[in-house]
């Protein structure tokens, strides 16, 4: 089985409650989950966020449109992984998502499991050397792997950022990248910021809720570029 689980929380610095601001109606997770729910090679979603209480609203919001929420550590993003792993059971491969990339791309997530398949890799992402936007993030691991990081990683940094502990160390994964023709890596289209989350209501209220893809944004007459 592969098991997408997607990381959110409302106690972020930058942007606090982000995921639950509302972009034509509706959080903004909901409208990443939409997107999401039409990748054809995922077999499970899951949306995976803290035991804390700020994040009620958003395990309730979840909840209340049929996915599942597992709750963990605030801190330890990658021991919460690994326990949505643990419960669903039968899991072979673990795709990450972040909740501040609402207009991740079904197209994209689909190429980079099927890579990731098609190689063997213990690792496969399209983030390391990007060719993609940023807040199209994929990441795919082995649900050996990850279980290898969760029990042996002990740097804060991998723990809370889940994969270093995979792509740090080369020599024991086998690593694999996702790449596209056309470089849009200046693009920034993940929401950190007021500005950030302006940018992406925009490209809602211009494209609508359609199942639009990275060439429709990237052809707006608006853009963010990365800093």
């Amino acid at each position: 089985m592969i098991l997408a689980v997607l990381q959110a929380r409302m106690s972020s610095s930058r942007l606090p409650g982000k995921v639950m601001k509302p972009i034509l109606g509706q959080p903004m997770i909901g409208r990443q989950l939409e997107r999401l729910r039409r990748a054809e090679t995922l077999d499970r979603l899951l949306v995976a966020t803290s035991l804390d209480v700020s994040d009620d609203p958003l395990a309730d919001y979840c909840e209340s449109l049929g996915v599942k929420v597992f709750r963990g550590s605030l801190s330890d993003v990658l021991g919460r992984f690994q326990g949505a792993a643990l419960i669903c059971g039968g899991v072979q491969h673990v795709v990450r998502l972040t909740a501040d990339c609402p207009l991740a791309e079904p197209g994209v997530i689909d190429a980079c499991v099927r890579l990731h398949l098609a190689t063997g890799a213990d690792y496969t992402s399209n983030t390391i050397e990007r060719s993609y936007p940023d807040g199209l993030d994929v990441e795919v691991m082995r649900a050996e792997a990850l279980a290898d990081a969760a029990r042996e990683a002990d740097d804060p940094y991998e723990r809370e950022h889940v994969t270093p502990f995979l792509y740090r160390r080369p020599e024991r994964y086998r690593i694999a990248q996702l790449r596209q023709t056309r470089n849009l890596s200046d693009l920034r289209w993940t929401v950190d910021t007021a500005e950030d989350f302006a940018f992406v209501e925009s490209v809602f209220a211009t494209l609508g809720e359609g199942p639009f893809g990275q060439e429709a944004v990237a052809a707006l007459p608006f853009e963010r570029r990365a800093a």
